[in-house]
């Protein structure tokens, strides 16, 4: 089995951050693998310094546990949602062509489905599907 972590982080206006990666389409929300002798918290808070520039202001609260199937056939994801705050503008680098913070009606042009999907369970408006 696989396992890997997403972060819907949240900024003080409520706004969420997403990437663009260099290695494949759409807009995300941060997060990766976690690795041998990684706890997923760990990897939570790598994945967003990492692609963001990102320190947790609140305590991360785990959303759902999500099936991704389109990535393999015993691949996990666990979604968290936490407040944050930026240290820096994220640099575009080998990983992240693009980053920032959007109002949940300005996300970008080519904002995943799935990342979409989450939002609105995020939001309340549907409840979590089992499925990535």
């Amino acid at each position: 089995m696989t396992l890997g972590v997403r972060a819907a982080c949240f900024d003080g206006e409520g706004r969420i951050f997403l990437v663009r990666h260099t290695y494949i389409a759409g807009w995300h929300m941060p997060g990766g693998g976690v690795e041998r002798h990684e706890t997923c918290l760990q990897a939570l808070h790598k994945e967003i310094r990492e692609e963001g520039n990102l320190v947790a202001v609140s305590p991360p609260v785990l959303v759902h546990v999500y099936f991704n199937n389109r990535t393999s056939n015993k691949d996990h994801v666990l979604l968290y949602k936490l407040d944050v705050r930026q240290t820096a503008p994220k640099i575009a680098d080998r990983e992240i062509s693009e980053s920032g913070f959007f109002a949940f009606d300005a996300l970008p042009e080519g904002t995943t489905g799935a990342t979409r999907r989450r939002l609105l369970e995020i939001a309340g408006e549907t409840p979590p599907a089992d499925y990535w």
